[in-house]
């Protein structure tokens, strides 16, 4: 079985595409469509035809190419079943621990919400490799804009418990601001500051930071880190839950 192939590529502000290839059967997923003439002209560019739109959730900046893109290549569309009635021309509607091919190559539907009450992220775990939307970010994770605190920290700790030299692809560039919030709460980390100093380094020769690994993200992002002392200690939190934590840095965040 060849490797998987992916391209990367920015789209609209701070987005990312993706164009996940299979080389022995040709098919090519596009994981969200945030641009749809971007996302048609990097697979001309690489020579691929999309056989398949895999989309995170139900978001504009997400979704809003599906239709452009089918009606110029034909391909199906696996999306969250939540979200049939809000993501356009969905054919293959998925759920948690459901199975989807490219070629050989085979991802599990994990079910994520959080950022939205629908968000789902595809996990290709024989190719050490997930596709994660919105839910997990470099160094930070997605707004709670439909779910709870609770459901997002639920959705993280099983992307967090995920094998840690497992390739993260988040879906926007939102590193370097999120470095410094996580000093913020958690000043003295050392693993962080040297994260945050390569991602200031990276941002300052115009390189992305995606895509980062669940290992790096487990020593430095705050939000997998409620039961962290220090940070405990930092937010005078020390008895409360991880669920707390974890609400109370993500409102941190949200006013930072």
């Amino acid at each position: 079985m060849s490797e998987l192939l992916i391209r990367q590529f920015p789209c609209l502000s701070d987005n990312y595409g993706f164009l996940v290839h299979d080389p022995d059967s040709g098919e090519t997923a596009t994981i969200d469509t945030p641009d749809a003439d971007v996302i048609l002209a990097e697979a001309e560019a690489a020579g691929w035809r999309i056989t398949q739109i895999w989309n995170t959730h139900h978001h504009f900046d997400h979704a809003g190419g599906n239709e452009a893109i089918q009606a110029a290549t034909g391909a199906k569309i696996v999306g969250p079943r939540y979200d049939t009635h809000r993501i356009p021309g969905i054919t293959v509607p998925v759920g948690d621990g459901d199975v989807v091919s490219l070629g050989s190559h085979q991802a599990e539907v994990v079910f994520t919400p959080g950022h939205t009450l629908g968000h789902i992220c595809y996990h290709f775990a024989a190719d050490k490799v997930a596709f994660v939307g919105d839910t997990l970010f470099a160094l930070g994770c997605g707004r709670l804009f439909e779910g709870t605190p609770e459901q997002m920290w639920h959705s993280l700790s099983r992307l967090a418990a995920l094998p840690d030299e497992t390739k993260v692809y988040c879906a926007h560039e939102y590193t370097a601001a999120n470095a410094r919030f996580a000093l913020s709460v958690d000043p003295d980390n050392r693993e962080l500051q040297a994260y945050a100093a390569m991602v200031e380094a990276e941002r300052a020769r115009g390189e992305a930071t995606v895509p980062t690994t669940i290992g790096a993200e487990l020593s430095s992002n705050p939000f997998l880190r409620p039961m962290d002392l220090a940070i405990r200690s930092r937010l005078d939190m020390a008895q409360a839950s991880d669920e707390a934590v974890f609400a109370e840095i993500r409102h941190r965040k949200d006013v930072f």
